[in-house]
């Protein structure tokens, strides 16, 4: 299986799930995005990791991981996001160390700390892509529009559109036709509601 590198386009909180943020990863040689949520330690880890210029006065469990691995030689290659069910995505840290490679599975979302500290590669297979990824027709690839879209989230973050479904049951959208999911997928990504997108992407799946 071929291996798609992912780059990080911000962080958004998200006001529909108390106490939760969403990730947004984004295709390197493409358009689609890739959102995952995480919770709030994790947000905060990765978002101090982006700006670079805030330290914290004692070191995060992140930054005291990543101490940890200097001490003892140990570098994080690259991560990798390598599986996914039912929503939640599952991620590996390649490790080394004299040479010798490991294979460590982790939370994505503390994979994502390590890696940026490591200034480590992320990855995930194309298929998890095919299957997870909201493609955005009408934004063309822009990396510098991406890094002020990058510095607009982490400065002042996104709130997520509080929407009402009225057809929706128990937080789900298993009433819904395939086709009408697909519209509201559409209307989700238009608003950059990803984290109501990747929710309908998941039933989406199911089917």
């Amino acid at each position: 299986m071929s291996l798609v590198k992912l780059s990080i386009k911000g962080i958004s909180y998200s006001q529909t799930q108390n106490g939760a943020y969403a990730l947004i990863l984004n295709e390197i040689d493409g358009e689609r995005k890739l959102p995952i949520v995480i919770g709030a330690f994790e947000a905060q880890s990765i978002a101090i990791a982006l700006e670079k210029e805030i330290k914290p006065p004692r070191p995060l469990t992140h930054d005291l991981f990543k101490n940890f691995a200097d001490r003892f030689d140990i570098v994080v290659k690259q991560i990798i996001i390598h599986k996914l069910v039912d929503g939640v995505f599952y991620s590996s840290i390649i490790c080394e160390r004299d040479k010798i490679e490991e294979i460590i599975d982790a939370r994505t979302s503390d994979a994502i700390a390590l890696a940026l500290r490591f200034n480590a590669p992320i990855f995930t297979y194309k298929n998890i892509l095919d299957k997870a990824g909201i493609f955005l027709k009408s934004n063309p690839s822009n990396p510098e529009k991406d890094a002020q879209e990058i510095d607009d989230v982490l400065s002042n973050p996104e709130t997520f559109k509080q929407k009402e479904e009225s057809n929706e049951s128990g937080g789900t959208y298993s009433k819904y036709t395939l086709e009408q999911l697909n519209d509201l997928l559409e209307q989700a990504v238009e608003q950059e509601d990803y984290e109501k997108a990747a929710k309908i992407r998941d039933e989406i799946s199911k089917r």
